[in-house]
C-alpha cells in the first residue's frame, strides 16, 4: 500500500527494545511546558501511564514483549509527532488541533484538556498505531489482540489519574457540572473498542489505498470535531 499523509507511520522503522526513548521524549516535553499549559496537562497524565506500561513490560507481565513495545511505542509516536510538529510551528492532525489551539485558554479547565487529549489519542491514534504495528511486525491485527488488550487495561489508568489529578476543585464544580457529567458517561473501554474496529477497517481496506486513506481522514476529522466540543470554554 502506498504511503499517504494519514497512514504514513511517523516513526523510525526499527522497533525499539524498550520504551526508554519514548519516556525520554515525554519527559522532555513535560519539563518544557508550564504546568498550566493545556497540552502539558495531558502529557503529564500520559507520561505517568506510559511509565506504568514500561514497568510492567520490564517485569515480564506481557505475553509478547516485542509486540507490546512496538504497539506502545508506535502509539506514543502518533502523539509525540503531533506535539513536535505543533511545537515547530507546523499543523498537527485534525484530531489534535483543538487541544493545541486552546492550550492557553483561560476558561478551559484542566479536565477538558486531559479529556481532549485522550479523545484524540484513543479515538484516532490508537487505530492507526495498530496498523502501524502490523506493518512493523509483518503480522495481522489478530496477532496483536493480546497486546492490545493488555495495553488497553493499563490505559484505563488514564481515567483514574484524571479523577485524581485534574478533576475540578469545589470552587469550580458548579461551573464544570457538564464536564463532570461528561467524564462520568464517557467510556474509555468503548473508545478502545471503537479504535480496534477502526483499525480492522483500515487494515482490510489496505488493498485500496484511496479508500483506506479516506476512512482515516474522516476518522481524524470526526475525532477533531468531538475535541472542539470537549474544549468549549466554561465561562
Amino acid at each position: 500500500m502506498a504511503e499517504t499523509e494519514q497512514l504514513r507511520t511517523p516513526a523510525a522503522a526499527t522497533i525499539p527494545s524498550s520504551l526508554d526513548g519514548v519516556l525520554a521524549r515525554l519527559r522532555a516535553l513535560d519539563s518544557a511546558w508550564p504546568a498550566t499549559d493545556g497540552v502539558a496537562v495531558f502529557n503529564g497524565v500520559y507520561l505517568s501511564v506510559t511509565e506504568e506500561i514500561a514497568r510492567r513490560i520490564e517485569a515480564g507481565q506481557f505475553e509478547d514483549r516485542r509486540a507490546a513495545i512496538a504497539l506502545d511505542a508506535l502509539f506514543a509516536e502518533r502523539y509525540l509527532s503531533a506535539a513536535e510538529t505543533a511545537t515547530a510551528g507546523g499543523l498537527p492532525p485534525a484530531c489534535w488541533q483543538p487541544l493545541f489551539h486552546c492550550r492557553a485558554h483561560p476558561y478551559v479547565a484542566p479536565l477538558q484538556f486531559a479529556m481532549a487529549g485522550i479523545n484524540a489519542h484513543i479515538g484516532h491514534d490508537l487505530a492507526l498505531a495498530v496498523v502501524d504495528t502490523c506493518g512493523a511486525l509483518t503480522c495481522g491485527p489478530s496477532e496483536l489482540k493480546s497486546a492490545f488488550e493488555q495495553v488497553g487495561e493499563i490505559l484505563t489508568l488514564l481515567e483514574e489519574r484524571i479523577r485524581e489529578e485534574v478533576m475540578p476543585g469545589p470552587d469550580l464544580l458548579e461551573l464544570a457540572g457538564p464536564l463532570t457529567h461528561f467524564v462520568g458517561t464517557w467510556s474509555l473501554e468503548h473508545a478502545r473498542a471503537a479504535a480496534w474496529k477502526a483499525a480492522l477497517v483500515i487494515w482490510r481496506l489496505r488493498a485500496v489505498p484511496a479508500l483506506s486513506e479516506e476512512f482515516a481522514e474522516r476518522l481524524d476529522s470526526g475525532v477533531g470535531l468531538v475535541g472542539r466540543y470537549i474544549l468549549t470554554p466554561y465561562s
